[in-house]
């Protein structure tokens, strides 16, 4: 089933960008494997799948462990300041960097390991009160001041746009964001690029590639429904690709 739907995703994505006139290789298919077993990590993997996206710190650091070292990590969820050092070695790319405190803390763990830690900042470009995310007014103010932090860059922004049953709805709010990283790219700030632009998940991914997604986050269209706990301990869809 999961060779089926990665086909059947891939084709979508490829399709998206052939409406856009966007080459296949400006989007990055990252498949959001939070609450599901490393066996179906591997599955993807074994299709060429090599980017991960995971909501949880200690759910992330226990699959990399488990998974080739090639696999590029990216940390989707909230991010609390005080795990910032558990996954600071383990992911690729953070993409929910919403507040300069929160920035500050991943530098100081970068200054202590001697890195340069990618990240993306967090837009709640339709002002959910249920989502993180700076709003779209303080996010230029907000990356001025995280672009001072030596050991950051800033690589462009992220996006969790609502939950609608058409995806044509969420095409104003791709659009808003595109305007805005370019609104960012134009002030020319150092240790900013806006090469980056992490929106649409798998109800409206195909949308969000003809706005000009380069990172797509879809975990529901590859791996199907998420798994609960026993518990009922799951994290919120508002970052799933439902």
């Amino acid at each position: 089933m999961l060779k089926d739907n990665l086909k059947k995703v891939e084709q979508c994505v490829e399709e998206a960008c052939r409406r856009a006139g966007r080459s296949r290789d400006e989007v990055t298919l990252i498949a959001v494997s939070k609450t599901k077993p490393v066996s179906l990590l591997q599955e993807a993997y074994a299709e060429g799948v090599r980017n991960f996206g995971e909501n949880k710190v200690q759910e992330l650091c226990k699959k990399t462990g488990e998974m080739p070292a090639d696999v590029r990590w990216h940390m989707i969820g909230h991010l609390q300041r005080n795990k910032v050092r558990q996954i600071i070695d383990q992911v690729a790319l953070i993409h929910s960097v919403d507040t300069y405190r929160l920035a500050e803390e991943i530098n100081i763990q970068a200054l202590k390991r001697g890195r340069i830690v990618p990240i993306l900042v967090e837009v709640n470009i339709a002002e959910e009160e249920s989502k993180f995310g700076t709003s779209a007014e303080d996010a230029i103010q907000l990356v001025e001041e995280i672009s001072k932090l030596e050991n950051i860059r800033i690589k462009g922004l992220m996006t969790v746009a609502p939950n609608v049953e058409n995806a044509e709805e969420n095409r104003t709010y791709f659009r808003k964001i595109r305007q805005l990283s370019v609104d960012i790219r134009n002030k020319n700030i150092d240790n900013v690029s806006m090469e980056i632009l992490s929106m649409g998940m798998t109800g409206d991914y195909e949308v969000a590639i003809e706005e000009g997604a380069t990172m797509v986050r879809v975990g529901t269209g590859i791996f199907g429904e998420r798994i609960y706990s026993r518990t009922g301990d799951t994290v919120s869809a508002d970052r799933d690709s439902v």
